[in-house]
């Protein structure tokens, strides 16, 4: 029997034995694994101020029931987060968000193998009967338009072959219209990581889409 299988199973079993003890079972909540790099680890903050402790807040102030499991290490690439995935994915995940490829761009890899890292993911997570959120990233105009090209159409693409919902950008919430200056003060001194009011926005404009993400997971589970 394949893991996702297995895991399907055991979810009705669970079920089933509640039935037959002529208990009510409660609501269970959505468990979601958020495998990232050091954004989604929270880098450079509290763990309180972290992304994944913000969202887990936003979502049960949103009506939630859900527990998150932070997945993030700093400095992972996507070949990292297709290396930890299926270990990642224990019988109690309901659901992932990916938000893996800034360290593919910092290192200038070849789009393709950020291809080929994400699709083992997704294969992990549709092998597990796991629901996802991938969430996009965008190269920047100095590797060049080919380069640019083939790194930024990886997410959409992949997001339709595997028919999971998609977010084109972690940073969509510090967008303020493309000025510098605004988006600099939600940023940590390195530029690169978002302080604590950065990663509310992200949160803010994230947050919807993992609520679709809770919604899809619970009618399932």
């Amino acid at each position: 029997m394949g893991y996702g299988a297995f895991a399907a199973l055991r979810k009705v079993l669970v079920s089933g034995l509640f039935v037959s003890w002529g208990y009510t079972a409660t609501a269970e909540p959505v468990v979601i694994a958020a495998l990232g790099d050091s954004l989604t680890q929270g880098y450079g903050l509290v763990e309180w101020d972290g992304f994944v402790p913000q969202l887990e807040r936003w979502l049960q102030a949103n009506g939630a029931e859900v527990r998150l499991i932070n997945a993030g290490v700093s400095g992972d690439t996507t070949a990292g987060g297709a290396a930890r995935v299926e270990w990642t994915l224990t019988p109690d995940v309901d659901a992932m968000i990916v938000a893996l490829g800034g360290n593919d761009l910092l290192r200038g890899l070849d789009p393709d193998l950020s291809r080929a890292n994400l699709t083992a993911i997704l294969s992990a997570a549709e092998t597990s009967n796991v629901d996802v959120l991938l969430i996009g990233m965008q190269a920047p105009g100095n590797y060049g338009p080919d380069y640019k090209q083939a790194f930024d159409t990886i997410y959409p693409d992949l997001a339709e072959q595997f028919d999971v919902l998609y977010a084109e950008s972690f940073f969509d919430g510090l967008a303020s219209g493309g000025d510098p200056n605004v988006v600099s003060q939600y940023m940590q001194p390195d530029g690169i990581h978002p302080n604590a009011q950065g990663v509310a926005r992200i949160v803010e404009a994230l947050g919807p889409s993992v609520l679709e993400l809770v919604k899809m997971s619970g009618e399932q589970g």
